[in-house]
């Protein structure tokens, strides 16, 4: 496997001082970053987070194993952490519902993960679960480990630190299942910590945003190159070639298209460039490219290049986001439609019933979505098993439903996992 973005900059046989410029641009970068946005600097002292779902393994913090929680509720993530002696008032800047675990990260760039950790993906440098909050483990020779994102996976996870490198964790993956999805391409099937990825690191690469899939990984660069690492099966990389990548790789059909998101499930990518058009790769069992019926839709389905996804009802419509589930999608418009697709439905389709709202954003979990308006109000259908729907009972939903127990919050977050959902409720009374 050649170095990746090799064909933008090839360091390989650079001087140490050229090394050090590349890395003063990095840092200059990384600080333009940070005092664009408030990374570190948000105090909410009426910050509140509510969850609701099913608490397997602890991925609900401060609630009893096992318990289902129907409806949202308020959970206490700060104070167990100021007993464990951080003195200093913090709020949370992130939360990561992920397949099995939570991961979150607090005002000052900490992050705290937990559930399952069968395959060291809660990064904690070792392979037990985490039943409460704990801490990221910290990298060799980094004290001050500082995060801005961290998306959680079912075998390994990923984090971007304050500067804009890529650190991944966890099952690397098999001859059988797959290798290479956490981009070191050093042989080894497990880390249990942070692990920088040096590559991105010598091409002098910036990460803005990252998806984990099963065994996959895509990353969306500030340069806003696309690249994916991991099982080539299923078309999951986008490249032609169905091999396993050790390294990150350009998606080269998705070269000078100006991606502004990302987007992923448990087998395929979904991304959306700055022209409001989404691209999709991967597997399309369950119609989850939105390609309607260009693509046979079987066990075996998949596209291994990019296609664009060519609705009637999106012709004329300008997509904002895009979200996708383990097997399922949806986007919005800059009039605030709301379009979903996969689960069995081939392309996208509007949803109707929710158009005497503006709809500002959406998340999707494993068979279930969560639709904010721009009122504050919070939906959620699907299949309601776990909990995940809030509203009070397990039963599934065909219509979006207002979450009664949040009516009148003002929701500036939310996350959707397999068996959990959180959100941040700001100026909590």
């Amino acid at each position: 496997s050649h170095s990746p973005t090799s064909h933008y900059l090839d360091l390989s046989h650079t001087t140490a001082m050229t090394m050090m410029i590349v890395r003063y641009c990095r840092l200059n970068e990384a600080f333009r970053r940070l005092s664009c946005q408030k990374y570190f600097s948000k105090r909410h002292a009426s910050q509140a987070l509510y969850m609701w779902g099913t608490n397997t393994k602890g991925i609900i913090p401060s609630t009893t194993l096992g318990a289902v929680l129907e409806v949202p509720t308020k959970v206490d993530f700060i104070t167990p952490l100021m007993k464990a002696g951080d003195s200093v008032k913090v709020s949370i800047k992130q939360v990561c519902c992920g397949n099995t675990s939570t991961g979150i990260i607090t005002s000052d760039g900490k992050c705290y993960t937990m559930g399952d950790n069968y395959n060291g993906q809660l990064g904690l440098g070792h392979k037990t679960d985490a039943l409460e909050a704990t801490r990221l483990a910290s990298p060799e020779g980094i004290e001050d480990f500082r995060i801005q994102h961290i998306c959680m996976g079912e075998k390994f996870s990923a984090v971007i630190d304050e500067i804009g490198d890529l650190y991944t964790f966890g099952w690397d993956g098999s001859t059988f299942s797959g290798m290479g999805a956490l981009g070191h391409g050093d042989g080894q099937s497990h880390h249990e910590t942070p692990k920088r990825v040096e590559s991105l690191v010598e091409d002098g690469c910036l990460v803005d945003q990252v998806h984990v899939g099963e065994s996959h990984m895509t990353v969306l660069t500030t340069e806003r190159e696309v690249l994916t690492a991991g099982a080539g099966s299923f078309g999951r990389l986008g490249n032609v070639d169905i091999l396993d990548q050790l390294f990150l790789e350009p998606v080269e059909m998705m070269n000078n298209l100006n991606v502004h998101q990302i987007a992923g499930g448990q087998a395929f990518t979904l991304a959306l460039t700055r022209d409001g058009i989404i691209y999709g790769w991967g597997r399309n069992d369950k119609g989850q490219l939105g390609v309607g019926l260009g693509l046979a839709v079987d066990m075996y389905a998949m596209s291994e290049l990019p296609q664009p996804i060519e609705s009637d009802d999106l012709l004329n419509r300008i997509v904002v986001k895009i979200a996708a589930g383990h097997s399922h999608a949806a986007c919005l418009t800059n009039n605030g439609e709301l379009f979903m697709w996969g689960m069995g439905t081939l392309e996208p389709e509007l949803q109707r019933s929710l158009l005497h709202s503006k709809i500002v954003d959406v998340h999707c979990g494993k068979d279930y979505t969560i639709a904010l308006d721009e009122h504050g109000k919070l939906y959620s259908f699907g299949t309601g098993k776990a909990g995940v729907l809030g509203q009070g009972h397990k039963n599934s939903q065909s219509q979006p439903t207002v979450i009664e127990g949040l009516s009148g919050k003002n929701i500036s977050l939310i996350s959707a996992g397999w068996n959990q959902v959180a959100c941040i409720v700001e100026n909590e009374s």
